[in-house]
């Protein structure tokens, strides 16, 4: 069975993960990005079919640029590299949800990823959420892409939360309903995005492929990229 596959059986016994006390509040995390990546100016990595649904879209989507530095986005690497080369990129997927990807979880880290996975958790989700205890690790060939896909409400919550390794990448959210009403979500290296609620369960979500990499009329070149990717269980 696939990685996702599992994740879903691990939701399915209960299993599950509290906050980091160490890292209780937002304002925890507050010098670690700059503030152009926030909120604030969502312009910089928000962009959609009108302004109307980019304003509703805000209200549940946050990408924050820089939220980890060189040095921590190289112990990832360093932690992943040797379990991720045991394996091969994949070109079909369970739920055929993804094409050209190699994915692991972990819940063991080191002593620098293990800081940096707190302070995502800290600022994604409240401190008393329970959240999936493994961190899903999603490495993306250049050549693969996400095709768009709602996660299961059933066994995830209503908040993803992930950290964008090695590439920039463009995110697109296109509304289950309304097919005209979309957005994308400008993801830079060493960012965090997270997706919360309506932006979870009334828009599909994608990562788009190299050559339909574009944001705001300029292309952004897609290359390999790694995505720590943590989840809440639902309530």
């Amino acid at each position: 069975m696939r990685l996702l596959f599992r994740v879903v059986q691990q939701a399915r016994r209960g299993t599950l993960l509290k906050t980091v006390g160490n890292f209780s509040t937002v304002s925890d995390v507050s010098g670690v990005h700059r503030d152009h990546g926030g909120k604030g100016d969502a312009s910089t990595w928000l962009c959609g079919s009108s302004s109307h649904i980019e304003e509703s879209v805000r209200n549940f989507v946050d990408v924050q640029v820089d939220f980890i530095n060189e040095e921590e986005e190289g112990a990832f690497l360093k932690e992943l590299d040797l379990s991720l080369k045991k394996k091969k990129y994949e070109f079909d997927h369970w739920d055929d949800a993804i094409h050209g990807f190699r994915e692991t979880e972990r819940v063991q880290w080191g002593a620098v990823c293990g800081a940096v996975i707190g302070r995502l958790r800290a600022h994604a989700f409240p401190q008393d959420d329970r959240l999936l205890g493994p961190v899903h690790v999603l490495d993306l060939d250049k050549a693969g892409y996400i095709k768009p896909h709602v996660d299961s409400v059933k066994f995830c919550g209503n908040t993803i939360a992930g950290i964008s390794l090695l590439s920039d990448s463009i995110m697109r959210l296109v509304h289950v309903d309304e097919k005209t009403h979309w957005v994308d979500l400008l993801l830079p290296r060493r960012s965090l995005y997270v997706l919360r609620d309506e932006a979870r369960y009334k828009f599909t979500h994608e990562i788009l492929k190299d050559a339909e990499s574009v944001f705001g009329g300029k292309h952004i070149p897609r290359h390999r990229r790694i995505s720590i990717i943590c989840r809440n269980l639902p309530e």
